[in-house]
């Protein structure tokens, strides 16, 4: 066992004003008094790096989520293609099952061999029931299995009011969520920056040149106008109506927003619009790190690579209000005291927090930048004597 406690501070010269509370999700106090949202029965809006709310109304209200479904769906995919068990260019055979799904679809035939890449296509641009499946029996063997992982995934990103019965978002008794916890889902996605290469298309082709060329629409028609959205999902069913949880982003800060149970395409989309006006009208952010910026280092005398770099796992911001003046931040840096090797790439190992006035407004999980593994007993041997005669 390791024992490792790092903890400092950064003094920013400029930072923020008092509306923060990002590590709570907590919404601002002029929220409720928003016209926003009139034509959905819930609704939220956040900033993704801070995941602090804009705007919310009845956002924990427990509604169908449609389509948005597929959200977990495309989660589970990239972190499938990131820990290299997917890749995009495999060539998916299509089940009898798949092929057989209702509702929106890209018309695969049982046999039928797609790449990753183009049923990725099939559910983000097209919101393919067919393609979802597909991709859910690659990845765990059976729909079955692949929603006890999507439900075993909502738990760890402690989605409390989402509950999965199938990747599509096709009707079905007890398959649930809410505007809070779509927005939190669709803030991890965002983490995958090359999903909205994605979502973002308008229209594009699958089989193109065969005789069963498919053209690709996207349901989400904002990403075609409404300048800086790219992406991310729609939803309709007779009983969840018009659903959406889109991201924007401009000027450097990204927005995600999520409406459910519009009465219309129409007036859903409207909905979003304001909402994003709202944000980018208010409010701005500054950059603290980048997304795998290295924050610290140390040595570990007991790892086979001495030298550890230390990373944010996401990119880390500020949010205030664009006629706020901005005041001193500080940063701290918390490695946790006890880490045993060996230890992954990507292992979270710590948090950085960002405080105002000795208040906690949020924190990111810090991860190692490579592999660790335990020394050999010949190196920690050479390591001890290198030391005891540099004293």
């Amino acid at each position: 066992m390791i024992k490792i406690l790092i903890c400092f501070s950064v003094i920013f010269s400029s930072g923020i004003g008092l509306n923060l509370y990002a590590t709570h999700h907590q919404p601002v106090n002029e929220s409720n008094a928003l016209d926003l949202a009139a034509n959905s029965k819930s609704a939220i809006l956040i900033e993704r790096d801070t995941g602090e709310v804009l705007f919310n109304k009845n956002a924990q209200e427990v509604l169908p989520p449609a389509s948005m479904t597929k959200i977990m769906t495309l989660l589970l995919v990239m972190e499938e293609l990131e820990n290299g068990k997917l890749q995009l260019s495999e060539k998916v055979r299509i089940s009898e099952k798949a092929a057989s799904m209702g509702g929106s679809q890209i018309f695969l035939e049982p046999g039928e061999e797609m790449t990753v890449n183009d049923l990725l296509k099939g559910v983000a641009v097209a919101s393919g029931n067919d393609a979802s499946v597909a991709l859910a029996e690659r990845i765990a063997g059976s729909e079955e299995a692949f929603v006890e992982m999507m439900n075993q995934r909502a738990k760890q990103l402690h989605l409390k009011n989402t509950l999965f019965q199938n990747p599509t978002g096709l009707p079905a008794e007890n398959h649930y969520s809410t505007a809070e916890d779509m927005a939190l889902l669709a803030k991890e996605l965002l983490k995958y920056d090359e999903i909205t290469k994605y979502t973002s298309i308008y229209e594009d082709y699958l089989r193109k040149g065969q005789e069963n060329e498919f053209w690709l629409v996207n349901t989400n028609k904002l990403v075609k106008f409404y300048e800086g959205v790219d992406g991310l999902k729609t939803g309709f069913t007779n009983e969840a109506k018009y659903c959406l949880t889109a991201t924007a982003e401009k000027d450097g800060m990204r927005v995600i927003a999520v409406v459910m149970g519009a009465d219309s395409t129409k007036n859903r989309n409207s909905d979003v619009s304001a909402m994003l006006d709202y944000a980018y009208s208010k409010y701005t952010t500054k950059s603290l790190f980048d997304k795998n910026q290295q924050v610290t280092s140390f040595n570990w005398l007991k790892a086979d690579q001495q030298k550890v770099n230390v990373i944010t796992n996401d990119s880390i911001s500020i949010l205030h209000k664009k006629a706020e003046d901005l005041t001193g931040i500080e940063t701290d840096v918390k490695i946790d005291q006890d880490i045993s090797l060996p230890i992954k790439k990507g292992t979270a190992i710590g948090k950085l927090e960002v405080k105002k006035d000795g208040k906690v407004i949020s924190e990111t999980d810090l991860v190692i930048e490579e592999d660790m593994d335990k020394a050999g007993t010949f190196q920690l041997m050479g390591r001890i004597l290198r030391s005891f005669l540099n004293k």
